[in-house]
């Protein structure tokens, strides 16, 4: 069994900083392919940043330049760095793992880590 645990969210200012982190538990995920999600209120769920083997971090457009995606693979964790947030960034934030060896599928989720950005 796979066990994704996100934390660091919360409420912060516009242009605030947070960063979420997302430990995974288990054997059978890939570390080197897992990504961050967000969800906002009566929006569809979006991809925001990740990795893949042999590439570069990728990121939505909407985060380019203010998001960094990292791993810690000592820990079992990665990490999802946000500055200057922007009220448009409040969502529920999920980590997101495939199954090992198969990468581009997202076989498992976090319960989620609620980010707010007021004005």
């Amino acid at each position: 069994q796979v066990l994704l645990e996100e934390s660091g969210g919360g409420s912060v200012q516009t242009g605030g900083s947070l960063t979420l982190s997302c430990k995974a538990s288990g054997w059978n995920y890939s570390i080197d392919c897992m990504g961050w999600f967000r969800q906002a209120p009566g929006k569809e769920r979006e991809g925001v940043a990740g990795k893949v083997p042999g590439v570069e971090r990728y990121y939505a457009d909407s985060v380019k330049g203010r998001f960094i995606f990292s791993q810690d693979n000592a820990v079992n964790t990665v990490y999802l760095q946000m500055n200057d947030l922007k009220p448009e960034d409040t969502a529920m934030y999920y980590c997101a793992a495939p199954a090992r060896g198969v990468c581009g599928k997202f076989t498992y989720w976090g319960q989620g880590t609620q980010v707010t950005v007021s004005t």
